[in-house]
């Protein structure tokens, strides 16, 4: 893991990777942080996205409590930054282990040395399951644990599975689900039960439940409730069926809680965890450690609404606790009407499914300009924002403006290799 570490901090960095001054000599990793470059100052290719190392901090901080004061534990999602030093630092903070989305971003963080994952995904089929086997041939140290939503997956593993002898241990999460994959009802999470237990090895086992509570969210905030908690109900109810069926003895795994309820995840699951001595309830939220100006701000203020954040049982505001840690960057491109101006920012910088980029602030030779609150990105489309200012905004070609992202998730951040942009 060391000489990983100190292999990943001498990669000479250049203007192939976004941000990058152009014209700047290489530099290693290590050395880019101790340069003083600002995404303001105009040395720095716009557009980018920057990391506010103190409200990651604070997030972080205030996570852990959360976690910890529920007796719960934590695997982030990494798909958020997909960066293996947060996740370190995620793992260095106390979390349990880390959350991936599919084969990719397993090898990403095993290369990484990161050997605890949760796979919270369906992977597909037969091929699917020889890629992902290949794939942990070359970590027989590693932990992972994949969802399983069909006997159709569950024959793809084991074959995978039966047919090598150096691959280490495969844990299998019966997922349930509502509005995106996972089974629909208790019947058919039992057949896919029988259908592992009947062909378990010591390589191979059933090792707990799991679901996704953000697919269940609709437009409907109480139509949202209803849906969540009918999935946490069932969730909780056929974690004692799998009890009854395998024994006492082997550890269990629920984990849920991957979206900003993961406060209705712990009060509806905690209390049949809790029921079972050698049962742990892993949340697997990645996005609340770096916020937004967007669906996690108007999650926090749902979750503050049914007083769901309590630390140590007293009931704490997760919207005024958490802070936005991620900004992206762009430059004023044109001006070509009064009450429009064009920046170098897209779809290929920012998602828009979630919603569009806040404008925040203005920036000019280096400073802090102005604030642009009042501002609005109302469309865009491949490498352009459009942003509706007032007739008498002092916005000039050449300045920067600071936004606001809409949803972490759903935006890419500098580098898989553990490069953020650090402005704070």
């Amino acid at each position: 893991m060391s000489d990983l570490h100190t292999a990943t901090e001498n990669v000479l960095i250049d203007e192939r990777v976004r941000g990058f001054p152009p014209g700047n000599p290489p530099l290693p990793l290590a050395a880019i942080g101790k340069q003083g470059w600002k995404p303001y100052d105009g040395r720095m290719a716009l557009p980018l996205i920057s990391l506010d190392r103190q409200a990651f901090a604070c997030n972080v901080e205030l996570m852990m409590a959360y976690v910890k004061s529920h007796g719960a534990e934590i695997a982030p999602h990494a798909k958020t930054p997909m960066s293996t030093a947060l996740s370190e630092a995620l793992l260095a903070a106390g979390a349990w282990g880390t959350t991936v989305a599919d084969i990719r971003q397993a090898a990403v963080l095993l290369k990484a040395g990161q050997r605890r994952l949760i796979l919270a995904n369906e992977i597909g089929g037969t091929a699917a399951a020889r890629r992902l086997a290949a794939l942990l041939a070359d970590y027989p140290d590693a932990e992972l644990y994949v969802f399983v939503d069909s006997t159709a997956l569950v024959d793809a593993l084991h074959s995978a599975w039966q047919q090598r002898a150096d691959l280490p241990p495969l844990g299998l999460l019966v997922e349930f689900g509502a509005g995106r994959a996972g089974v629909r009802s208790a019947a058919v999470a039992e057949a896919i039960l029988y259908a592992i237990l009947a062909v378990e090895t010591p390589t191979f086992q059933l090792t707990g439940i799991a679901a996704y509570e953000g697919a269940a969210a609709t437009a409907d905030a109480e139509e949202t409730m209803l849906r969540i908690d009918a999935l946490m109900a069932v969730t909780a109810d056929f974690l004692p069926k799998v009890r009854a069926r395998i024994g006492g003895a082997r550890p269990l795994l629920v984990t849920a809680g991957g979206s900003v309820f993961f406060d209705v995840v712990v009060a509806r699951l905690s209390a049949a965890v809790a029921a079972d001595p050698a049962c742990r309830l892993v949340l697997r939220s990645g996005a609340i450690f770096f916020h937004d100006h967007g669906i996690y701000e108007r999650g926090l203020a749902g979750l503050d609404a049914r007083g769901g954040f309590r630390i140590g049982g007293e009931t704490v505001s997760a919207a005024a606790g958490f802070r936005p840690a991620l900004r992206v960057w762009a430059e004023v491109l044109s001006r070509p009407q009064a009450q429009l101006a064009i920046c170098g920012m897209g779809m290929r910088d920012v998602a828009m499914d979630q919603g569009l980029p806040r404008p925040l602030a203005l920036y000019r030779n280096g400073a802090y300009l102005a604030d642009l609150s009042g501002a609005e990105v109302f469309r865009l489309n491949d490498q352009h924002a459009f942003v509706a200012i007032a007739d008498n905004s002092d916005v000039a070609v050449g300045d920067v403006i600071e936004y606001g992202i809409p949803a972490p998730a759903l935006t890419g951040m500098p580098s898989s290799t553990g490069s953020t942009r650090t402005i704070r």
